[in-house]
């Protein structure tokens, strides 16, 4: 089977078509500008060199027009016609409380994602223009919904709760929801694959650390905790988001800067994290070239960030009561030994001890940890796609 997934955003859209029988992908790209001038598509077969089509794309429908006549193309297509296409899977970034796992998407559904909007107003609106397109040009083809916040669905109340007044939960909903669950559901079960055991019998932390980051308490498969929240600005510092701080921060900055909510939240959204304290940038990569140079800021924000995880790796040991690996992933996760290094430095008296030349390779699949170990420490590129593509197959 040939399942489609699809990540629209407010003016892009990326897909990877990928055939469930071997698991690979046959060919990915990405719409740019929809609806703007100067929108075009660079498409990536698997057995071909890369190539770009510049045309108008109005709407997310033409997009989707576009992305299937590339596929289909007597060049550079991979398939002979859409009926290739059996089933398409989104990713949606939040379904609040309403959705525990994907879903077949039918106009209930559609519904209860906007209801979500509120939730996730920058994303949940491409995400449902995407289904909607492709609806128009696929109207026979199932659609299946894959949640970010699905996954963390199983954490217990006290995890998940603010102590903030309870009428605020019962009438906002206001709760700690979760995100890159795709992502923490994927490594978890390769990591379970590595070790050679059931996840049913593993308790794992997972971190997804790149220019968004989180951490999640995997207990038997089931996440029980994370550190994003309400929204993905909670958690560990990340590339431009503060991540947490002292709530009465933002009341402060509002009198004293004379700022509105909005520029707050602009400002803790977008100019915090790495970039905020190194004042170089929100690429881990720039700031490690900085604090090669001696800028004692960046150095700061290196050690800041470490730190952070460092302080969730402990916490969530202690939540779960014990713990048999820890799993490195996403951008920074996979490819930046030396940030692995500050992470599990100190942290032997957990069992986690790293073999450096082992930690040197990146971007590989690999165990990283010493032979004498308690505790694994394995590094595993993440595949959202393809977790979408599995659930998909799942439900069709």
């Amino acid at each position: 089977m040939k399942i489609l997934v699809i990540n629209a955003g407010s003016s892009s859209l990326k897909y990877q078509l990928i055939s469930m029988t071997n698991q690979t992908v046959m060919a990915k790209g990405l719409c740019e500008r929809i609806g703007l001038d100067g929108s075009k598509l660079t498409h990536e077969p698997n057995s071909g060199s890369k190539v770009i089509i510049e045309q108008p794309m109005k709407t997310h429908a033409d997009a989707i027009k576009l992305v299937i006549n590339a596929l289909a193309d007597k060049e550079h297509g991979v398939i002979a016609n859409m009926d290739e296409i059996k089933a398409v899977g989104h990713r949606v970034v939040h379904g609040g409380e309403l959705f525990k796992k994907s879903v077949v998407i039918d106009s209930d559904v559609k519904k209860a994602i906007e209801a979500c909007i509120e939730l996730a107003p920058l994303h949940n609106p491409p995400n449902l223009i995407g289904i909607n397109a492709c609806e128009e040009v696929m109207p026979k083809v199932p659609q299946v919904a894959v949640f970010d916040t699905a996954f963390h669905q199983t954490m217990p109340s006290e995890a998940y709760m603010y102590a903030i007044p309870y009428e605020y939960y019962k009438k906002y909903k206001i709760r700690r929801y979760g995100f890159h669950g795709t992502s923490h559901k994927f490594v978890a079960e390769r990591a379970a694959l590595m070790l050679g055991k059931p996840l049913s019998e593993l308790k794992i932390i997972t971190l997804h650390l790149g220019n968004g980051s989180s951490v999640t308490a995997i207990d038997g498969g089931k996440s029980v905790d994370t550190s994003m929240g309400f929204t993905p600005l909670a958690g560990v510092p990340m590339g431009t988001r503060s991540g947490d701080i002292d709530p009465a921060i933002i009341p402060y900055l509002v009198e004293n800067e004379n700022l509105t909510p909005q520029e707050v939240a602009n400002l803790l959204n977008k100019k915090s994290g790495v970039l905020g304290v190194s004042g170089v940038s929100s690429d881990f990569r720039d700031i490690s070239a900085a604090c090669n140079e001696g800028n004692k800021q960046a150095e700061l924000a290196q050690n800041l960030f470490a730190y952070s995880v460092k302080k969730y790796i402990g916490a969530y040991a202690v939540a779960m009561g014990g713990l048999d690996a820890i799993v490195f992933t996403a951008g920074v996760g996979e490819n930046d030994a030396e940030m692995r290094n500050l992470i599990t430095d100190n942290l032997e008296f957990l069992g986690i001890k790293v073999d450096c030349e082992k930690n040197k390779l990146r971007g590989k699949e690999i165990d990283v940890s010493t032979e004498d170990a308690r505790v694994k420490t394995l590094v595993i590129p993440t595949n959202e796609e393809l977790m979408i593509a599995k659930e998909t197959l799942e439900l069709v």
